[in-house]
């Protein structure tokens, strides 16, 4: 989610890294293309082939890409080596689970939910993530709070 104006995926990378590793709290800094690894660029191209635009960033030892596919607005988070550890899509407010948004109304009246996105783990693990109140909110695929970054 967008934090500044200066690193506009530094929110997504944050999420991405305490959900992968809540002991990784660096800060993310947009990289050249030509800093990314080999094996994560054709990971990359692998997994999402018809991605032609593509924003890095590095996130401790992990390379985050940030993209649109196919008018979709997307974040994937890869190792070095060109593991993808997760993929964070923005969804429409009213994609969320009802037990989240029933939350964000209980326990944050009269704010409204910024942005959305469902994060999907390596593993196929499902989180969803909503920016309320500058901070970034984590519930599991049941729609259960989790933890807020």
């Amino acid at each position: 989610m967008k934090k500044s104006p200066a690193a506009p995926l530094s929110g997504l990378l944050v999420v991405a890294l305490l959900v992968a590793g809540p002991a990784l709290t660096a800060t993310a800094q947009k990289i050249d293309p030509s800093k990314v690894p080999d094996a994560v660029k054709a990971s990359f191209a692998k997994k999402y082939p018809d991605v032609d635009r593509v924003k890095w960033e590095k996130e401790g030892d992990q390379f985050e890409a940030g993209f649109k596919d196919n008018d979709h607005s997307m974040a994937a988070l890869f190792t070095a080596d060109g593991a993808l550890t997760e993929s964070e899509l923005t969804i429409p407010k009213a994609s969320l689970p009802p037990s989240i948004l029933a939350y964000v109304k209980k326990n944050y009246k009269g704010s409204p939910i910024k942005e959305a996105a469902k994060i999907t783990k390596a593993s196929g693990e499902i989180n969803y993530e909503v920016e309320v109140k500058g901070m970034d909110r984590i519930f599991d695929a049941n729609g259960n709070y989790i933890r807020s970054n």
